[in-house]
């Protein structure tokens, strides 16, 4: 049986159709997907995220350890500030991608994929062994609200009233929303300004409802899971499960640079080290673009000019804010040059596609 969000009555109410997601039960959307993403891009959308993973550190070795557990040098992040990461197995292989928050000199926040909660909350306490630090999985108690677009400042700053001007991308911040304490952190996976709200789990329905009272002159709209992904995909930015995987390491998802070799010791070095000195990597992820209005989606394979079967989709939907299909694939090295013309293969039928630079949307 599915678990419910801290907030599941709400989106009852709301009229939600639901998903399971990784044992949860989420909304996927509450009306059209198509209006709730294109809301997120003009205006703003309030999302549910309560199904991500929270495994809080804390002690004088916090930084250390997450130095050895993760790619990242998590003790070179200022206090209010985050870092974009990941945790690795011992062969390099990418266990999740996560965002790490420095609350204090001797106290982080890990935020997980709900797929890898469990996973990361189990490798952080193995890996903390011998550290002087305390690992908490905070997941159950805590609930994770997201207000992402242009005006979401507007809405944020009307219910925290938080100096939002002097919040920087990656950072957080204690705050008030609805008389409750909050951790604000300018954080979001849309490809637009946007704020993370975490919450405790029992206060989480008054600070939706605060929020939703906000962003009424606004264009404030609630968002499912349905746009968040097509969001994300626009943005150029990764999933796990799709883009990421245990079989794949950063390098190959071209975000070798999240890896940090200028510390000690950490999980999965060696093997990283041998994947960045490797002449050639075997295939590279790209952005596709088509034309019409079928998309390539998850496994479809790509062709090369001769027919030949050379890699496969990880994502791909009809863009609505770009009016086309894109796709993230994975490709040889020698296909991954922009421009370079290949072909999906549409249960059948071979969709041309051009190789483009990533991301497929840029906020202005």
């Amino acid at each position: 049986m599915s678990t419910p969000s801290p907030l599941h009555a709400v989106h009852e109410a709301l009229g939600a159709s639901f998903t399971d997601f990784a044992g949860w039960a989420m909304p996927l959307r509450y009306g059209s997907e198509l209006a709730e993403h294109k809301a997120v891009r003009t205006a703003a959308g309030l999302f549910d995220l309560s199904h991500m993973g929270e495994i809080e550190l804390t002690g004088p070795q916090a930084a250390e350890a997450l130095d050895y557990a993760l790619v990242g040098k998590l003790s070179a992040v200022a206090p209010g500030r985050a870092r974009y990461t990941m945790v690795v197995n011992a062969e390099g292989g990418v266990l999740d991608d996560l965002v790490v928050y420095r609350l204090a000199e001797d106290r982080f926040l890990v935020v997980a994929n709900a797929s890898n909660a469990a996973t990361v909350a189990g490798a952080l306490v193995e890996r903390a062994a011998g550290f002087d630090v305390e690992v908490v999985d905070r997941s159950a108690a805590t609930a994770l609200i997201a207000v992402q677009g242009p005006t979401s400042a507007a809405v944020v700053a009307a219910v925290t009233g938080a100096d939002l001007g002097a919040l920087k991308y990656y950072a957080s911040v204690p705050a008030t929303a609805a008389g409750h304490d909050v951790l604000l952190a300018r954080t979001g996976y849309t490809g637009e300004d946007g704020f993370e709200l975490y919450v405790p789990a029992e206060q989480a329905t008054d600070v939706w409802a605060a929020l939703t009272e906000a962003g009424q002159g606004h264009g404030l709209v609630p968002a499912g899971l349905a746009c968040r992904d097509t969001l994300r995909l626009e943005a150029g930015m990764p999933l796990y499960g799709n883009e990421l995987s245990a079989a794949l390491t950063p390098f190959d998802a071209a975000l070798g640079r999240v890896v940090k070799f200028d510390k000690g010791d950490f999980v999965g070095r060696a093997a990283l080290e041998r994947r960045r000195d490797a002449d050639v990597p075997e295939q590279v992820l790209v952005g596709l673009r088509a034309e019409g209005r079928r998309a390539p989606r998850h496994g479809y394979p790509v062709h090369d000019s001769s027919g030949a079967v050379i890699g496969s989709v990880t994502s791909g939907a009809l863009s609505p804010t770009l009016g086309h299909p894109v796709a993230l694939a994975y490709v040889p090295v020698a296909h991954s040059a922009p421009g370079t013309t290949l072909a999906v293969d549409l249960r059948g039928k071979e969709l041309p596609v051009e190789v483009v630079a990533l991301p497929f949307y840029r906020r202005a």
